[in-house]
């Protein structure tokens, strides 16, 4: 895999450092944007799961009386 260098703020990975509890600043980016990556294949798969439900409300014919 291609590796990328980014300079950052040192007190932001220092407290990135800290929350994610390691001691390698490199570790301690990774788990940040591993995370974030994470949740947002999360928030995508609930965001889906709900339009799915809506759909299918919206697809079953209405019971007129």
């Amino acid at each position: 895999m291609a590796k990328v260098t980014v300079s950052l703020d040192a007190d932001l990975v220092v407290e990135v450092m800290v929350l994610a509890g390691v001691g390698s600043p490199q570790d301690a980016v990774e788990l940040v944007v591993r995370d974030y990556i994470a949740r947002g294949h999360r928030t995508e798969a609930r965001t889906a799961a709900r339009e799915e439900e809506l759909r299918a409300v919206e697809l079953k014919p209405r019971e007129e009386g």
